[in-house]
């Protein structure tokens, strides 16, 4: 496996933070980057009330994260992937009900969009999924999803996620995020070998209708809010539960070899290079084929050791959950990647390929990691939002 050679003594590092107090060995410690995104119950009300806002508008206004279509290019072979100790699996939780007679291919509940802010004040999205934890309280996605690659601060801002979104809907609640977890390589030298990060949410929260108020609760109120027509409202809030009670975790597979199917869901919305634009990133899209055996390189982001899928989806696909061992009937499976990057194998300027970073030994301690951490709620057992 390659790895990142740190600078010389003196250098300025970034400001990825190690992981401390985790179970595993000393090497598995230093793999790990771990930070904070709402801190407290506190910030965890602001972030959900910017999103639900206005019957969610910025949800709606929200657009896809986008490559920069000089970044679409031809990944060349790399030679195999390295599997870094004994092939492993956790198992998925919350199996739907069978579906005998169906014919299309099931949507897995667990799938859906993770929601933020950009470093220039964009309200953007990529795709995600619930995986299996202790808690219940887990995220599958990209790193890029997570970590601001495109600026000089850490983390997304007002980072959220939402299974199941459509136009504006929550069927399951909203989601917001607690801590982040991916490999310190990611962290703290944007190596895209490494594009994967599982976050820790807290319990959801589900919309519960409005209250006219008086002046002074509406400006003691921390949640969502608003005044119109000389009247002053709150938006009455009701816990949603535990992600993966209410829809399930996908389950996760390492050091796994190569020459097994996978199917990838997620939302794909961006144009191709040639500007046509086939999607419209309203409903999640899946591909099904064998990863490439050999890995993929692509120098402009220190990749060395990708695996290929082909599936001409576009950005917005991003994080896309790609799942081992599909079942249709329970919509379970192993989540063995994410949709990390886009390529153009035959430059007709369509995109043609996803790629994702190998799971090894070192993903399985990140997630580790993440799925022994504790949320909580942030909805009061009156439905007040938690100060």
């Amino acid at each position: 496996m390659k790895r990142i050679l740190l600078p010389a003594a003196g250098a300025v590092l970034s400001t990825g933070l190690l992981a401390a107090g985790l179970t595993g060995t000393a090497q598995a410690d230093r793999d790990i980057a771990h930070d904070r995104m709402a801190r407290d119950t506190s910030e965890a009300v602001s972030v959900a009330s910017f999103w639900l806002a206005s019957n969610g508008a910025a949800l709606r206004q929200a657009t896809q994260y986008t490559w920069d279509a000089k970044e679409v290019r031809k990944v060349v072979s790399k030679g195999g992937y390295s599997p870094d100790g004994r092939p492993g699996t956790t198992a998925p939780t919350g199996e739907s009900k069978p579906s005998s007679t169906a014919q299309n291919v099931n949507l897995p509940k667990t799938v859906g969009k993770v929601f933020f802010v950009d470093g220039s004040g964009g309200f953007r999205w990529c795709s995600a999924t619930s995986i299996q934890s202790n808690y219940r309280n887990l995220v599958a996605t990209a790193g890029h999803c997570v970590y601001d690659t495109d600026s000089d601060r850490a983390l997304l801002d007002n980072w959220v996620f939402v299974p199941g979104y459509y136009q504006g809907k929550t069927p399951w609640g909203i989601y917001v995020g607690k801590q982040a977890f991916t490999h310190y390589d990611f962290d703290t030298y944007e190596d895209y070998d490494r594009d994967y990060a599982f976050v820790t949410v807290y319990n959801g929260i589900h919309l519960d209708g409005v209250k006219q108020v008086d002046r002074k609760d509406y400006q003691r109120f921390t949640g969502p809010k608003r005044a119109w027509g000389g009247h002053y409202h709150i938006l009455l809030s009701k816990d949603a539960g535990r992600l993966g009670d209410n829809v399930g975790g996908q389950g996760f597979a390492w050091n796994q070899p190569a020459g097994k199917a996978v199917r990838a869901f997620g939302y794909p919305a961006a144009p191709h290079p040639d500007g046509d634009k086939p999607y419209t990133g309203v409903t999640p899209k899946t591909c099904y084929g064998t990863p490439t055996a050999k890995a993929v390189g692509a120098p402009w982001l220190k990749i060395q050791e990708h695996l290929s899928l082909k599936c001409a989806v576009t950005p917005g696909y991003d994080g896309a959950p790609w799942l081992r061992d599909y079942s249709n009937g329970k919509r379970l499976g192993y989540v063995n990647g994410v949709t990390s990057t886009f390529t153009d194998q035959d430059a007709n300027d369509r995109i043609d390929h996803i790629t994702s970073p190998y799971f090894d030994s070192e993903t399985a301690a990140v997630y580790n990691a993440a799925k022994n951490i504790w949320s909580g709620k942030i909805v009061g057992p009156n439905g007040e939002l938690y100060k």
